[in-house]
Order: C-alpha cells, then sequence, then structure tokens
C-alpha cells in the first residue's frame, strides 16, 4: 500500500515537473480578450462600414455612367394620314414667281382698273386668300396614305450616357465629409469599447492576484494555527495547558480551514471570470506574472487638456459636432442652383433619323442641365433652423462632456494618492505585526505568554497581511482608473 501510494505521489511530481502550469501576463490576456471579444469585432466591422461609405460617397465627386435598354410591342401602325391626299401644284413664271393663270382652271374678270380677281364655280369673284378652296387646280400630286405610314410593331430603344455634377450648392463635399467624420466616430466607438474591454480584463486580472495572495495568506495562518494546535496538544499531554486552551486554538484552526476553502473557491470563480473574458475554456488552470504584489506601479500624468483630448468620448462627441455642422451646411446648400453636365448616345429601331426605317440608327447629344429654387413655403428655413439647434445640441454635450471628465481625472489622481498613502502605512503595520508575532512566538515557546495572546498575535499578524494585499490590488486598480480618466489605456497589442 505504501509503495503504491509513492508510486502516485513520484508520478504526481513528475507531471507537475514535465507540465508545468503556463504563465500569463496582463498583455497575453488582454491580447486574448480582444481577439475574443464580440463587441470588439462587432466595432472594428462598423469601422470597416463607415470606410466604405466613405468611399462610395467619395464616387459622387465623379460623373455617373449609365446604360439603358428597352423593347416595346405594338399592335398597330402610325399613319399621319387618315387617306390619300392630293397636294396641288403651282407652275413658276420664268423669274420663279407663280403662274396663277397657268395653274388655275378660274375664270378672272376684272373688278376695279387694273385689278383682276379669280371667279367661282358660280362666277363670283373670290379672294383666293380667304377662300382658298374655290380654286380649281389645273394639276394636283397623288400624296398616298401608305407613303406616310411607319412600322412601329417592334421597337428596339437603347442609350448610354453620363452626368457629371459642376456646382451642387456644396452638397456632395459636405456628404463626404459626413462620411468622413463618420468613419472616425466608428473608430472612436471602437477605441471606447477596447478602453473598456482592457478595464474589464485588468480588474479581472487584479481579482485573480488579489484572491491568490489571499488564498497564501489564508494557507500560511492555517499552518500557524496547526504548528500552535500541536504545540498546545503537547503541553496539555505535559499538564502545562488545559483543554480549554486548546479549544480556543482549534475553532480558530476551524475558522481558518473554512477562509481557506472559501478562498480557494473565490479563486476558481475569479479564475472563470477571467478565462471567459480572454475565451479560454472555464477550467483553465495557470500562473499569472503578477502575483508579487510588492513590484511598484509607475503612475505616469499628463496635461488635463491633453487627456481631455485623449479620451475616445472626446473623440466621438467631437466627430459628432463636426457631423452636425457640416449637417448644416448641407441645409445651406439647398437654397444653392445645382448645375449638371449631361452627355448621351442614343440609338433605336425603327432609325427615327432615316425615315424610320427598320434598322438601328442613333446619336449624340450633350447637353447642361440646371435647377434654381423659387419657392419652398418656409421649409429650407425650418430645416435650417433645425439643423442648426442640433449643431448646438452637439457643442454642449461636448462641453459638459469635458468639465465632466476634467472632475473625473481630479478625483481619480486624489484616490491614487490615497491608496499609495495607504498602502505605504500597511507595510508598516506588517512590520510591527511581524514583529510582534516574533516576540509572542518566543514568549509562547518561553512559556511567559498564554496561547491566548499568541492567537491575538497572529490574528493581528493576518489582518496587517490581508489590509497590505487589498491596498496593493487598491493602487493597481486606481492607477488603473486613472490611466483610463487620462485616456492613456491601451493594449500593446491589436485586433487581428
Amino acid at each position: 500500500m505504501r509503495k503504491s501510494v509513492l508510486v502516485l505521489g513520484l508520478a504526481g511530481f513528475t507531471w507537475l515537473y514535465i507540465y508545468p502550469q503556463p504563465v500569463l501576463e496582463l498583455e497575453t490576456c488582454r491580447q486574448m480578450a480582444l481577439d475574443h471579444n464580440k463587441s470588439v469585432q462587432i466595432a472594428q466591422e462598423s469601422v470597416n462600414a463607415a470606410r466604405e461609405l466613405k468611399r462610395a460617397a467619395f464616387t459622387q465627386f465623379l460623373p455617373n455612367f449609365s446604360a439603358n435598354g428597352a423593347y416595346t410591342w405594338n399592335q398597330k401602325n402610325i399613319s399621319l394620314l387618315s387617306e390619300d391626299k392630293y397636294l396641288p401644284v403651282y407652275n413658276l413664271n420664268a423669274n420663279g414667281t407663280p403662274n396663277y393663270a397657268g395653274s388655275w382652271n378660274n375664270s378672272w374678270a376684272q373688278v376695279a382698273p387694273n385689278v383682276y380677281a379669280p371667279l367661282d364655280a358660280n362666277g363670283t369673284p373670290f379672294d383666293p386668300k380667304t377662300n382658298p378652296e374655290k380654286i380649281q387646280w389645273k394639276n394636283e400630286a397623288l400624296l398616298p396614305k401608305s407613303a406616310l405610314e411607319f412600322d412601329i410593331h417592334n421597337i428596339f430603344v437603347g442609350s448610354v450616357g453620363f452626368v457629371q455634377p459642376i456646382f451642387m450648392g456644396g452638397k456632395i463635399k459636405e456628404l463626404y465629409n459626413i462620411a468622413r467624420y463618420g468613419e472616425n466616430l466608428a473608430n472612436a466607438q471602437k477605441e471606447n469599447k477596447i478602453t473598456d474591454l482592457l478595464l474589464e480584463v485588468d480588474e479581472a486580472y487584479w481579482r485573480v492576484v488579489s484572491v491568490e495572495n489571499k488564498l497564501k495568506l489564508a494557507t500560511e495562518y492555517r499552518n500557524l494555527l496547526a504548528q500552535l494546535d500541536s504545540n498546545v496538544t503537547v503541553m496539555i499531554e505535559e499538564g502545562v495547558a488545559t483543554k480549554a486552551e486548546s479549544l480556543k486554538v482549534k475553532v480558530k484552526l476551524n475558522e481558518a480551514d473554512v477562509t481557506v476553502t472559501k478562498a480557494e473557491n473565490g479563486l476558481s470563480l475569479s479564475k472563470m471570470a477571467l478565462n471567459q473574458l480572454c475565451g479560454m475554456p472555464l477550467d483553465s488552470d495557470y500562473v499569472l506574472a503578477d502575483e508579487d504584489l510588492n513590484q511598484s506601479v509607475d503612475i505616469t500624468l499628463i496635461p488635463t487638456d491633453q487627456a481631455i483630448n485623449n479620451r475616445p468620448e472626446i473623440k466621438a462627441l467631437v466627430q459628432a459636432q463636426n457631423i452636425s455642422k457640416a449637417n448644416e451646411r448641407i441645409m445651406i446648400a439647398r437654397f444653392l442652383p445645382n448645375i449638371g453636365v449631361t452627355g448621351n448616345y442614343v440609338v433605336s429601331n425603327p432609325n427615327s433619323f432615316n425615315g424610320y426605317a427598320n434598322e438601328f440608327g442613333g446619336g449624340f447629344s450633350v447637353g447642361v442641365v440646371a435647377n434654381v429654387p423659387l419657392c419652398h413655403f418656409g421649409d429650407k428655413f425650418h430645416t435650417l433652423n433645425a439643423a442648426k439647434s442640433q449643431s448646438k445640441i452637439a457643442t454642449l454635450q461636448l462641453e459638459e462632456a469635458k468639465e465632466k471628465i476634467q472632475l473625473q481625472i481630479q478625483q481619480n489622481s486624489y484616490k491614487v494618492a490615497e491608496s499609495v498613502k495607504k498602502e505605504m502605512s500597511t507595510r508598516k503595520n506588517i512590520e510591527q505585526a511581524e514583529e510582534n508575532l516574533r516576540y509572542a512566538t518566543e514568549g509562547f515557546d518561553a512559556g511567559v505568554i498564554t496561547s491566548t495572546d499568541l492567537l491575538g498575535a497572529q490574528t493581528a499578524w493576518l489582518s496587517a497581511k490581508s489590509e497590505n494585499i487589498d491596498a496593493s490590488i487598491d493602487v493597481k486598480l486606481c492607477n488603473l482608473y486613472l490611466t483610463k480618466s487620462l485616456g492613456t489605456l491601451h493594449a500593446e497589442a491589436t485586433i487581428k
């Protein structure tokens, strides 16, 4: 049996030696969280979408080419005449003037000296300009109905053209600016998501460090009590201690066991929370690189104005303000005319350029199009006033955010200073508690103090150590919150 236990112990030791627990650094946790977090990935896709919208807005400066085609079937053809027509034919004189006598069959009569007029069928003079229907023509040309009938049963039409904006009142430029500001806004929102995620990861990381140190402290305290319990048991056997003293120690030992169990459970839950953020299996186990809380914290302060400009919230509000101002300029541009150049090549069958023959024919056309707004019944004025109000709102929101961030920076600066002082005080308390515990242990071993006094010294030592752990973690968290408020909380890694 003992051999089996020995073999299993050696096997476990060999396994731990060959496969040690991985060591995780804070930057590694941050990188894994950035790669895993869905909110950051969504923010990145929003940036990609905004970038494509900006590129699409830029194309509005360029000409827009298009091609169109159509086919129509008609039941009937087009005829310009309802029946055959006859066209009168003039005979001309040698000088090119009309020869009325040679063209008309009407008789002529003198109606005044040197004035002659044609006679109608009743022999009554008439004015040919007023009553042309009374003219009796000698010759007439036939204009058949079929000559002016066009085959439109099958019509094919196609065109290729372009439209080039020349002056649109600045609307296209401002729309492009809005798209550009939208990309910057998406970047600021992504940066804000990353900052919030890094803050959450760092909090979870330092929570694990805190619980691990609390577990080590609880285990060390339990070992002290176990040693004291063993010593008291020996003293009872020798008759120099009472059972009451042993019971006090055992109660404390049982409480320490419970504390260790709680610390172990808390460590497991804290690691699960960190694992979830980093995208690792919940049961993953590891050792953190920053378990030693004696490492100093670098506190870097920057000017308040620079810190305010570093904040992603301010960057987002600045872009929102730019968008509102660009929208205001678009509302102004609605009062201005729009001018553009158009060009087209149109082809059709039947060919309208060649007597509607059943063949394809086409031609080019170029033109200038202008649109001038005249009356809008105040619509454009109202939308302009609304845009001005929205721009004012964005400006006020930006100013309010700057004031709040400035106050936040001051508060976090004070908290960092307080946490550093508290940590220094707890370190002094540890030195005193350790010195007190050393004297109490020596006195107990010499038999000059009771186990109750030793328990009090151990409890004071435990309290000083625990307060120091809390103070050290508080320094790191306060510095973390200060870093975030200064806008300098960034990951060395990037999103893949």
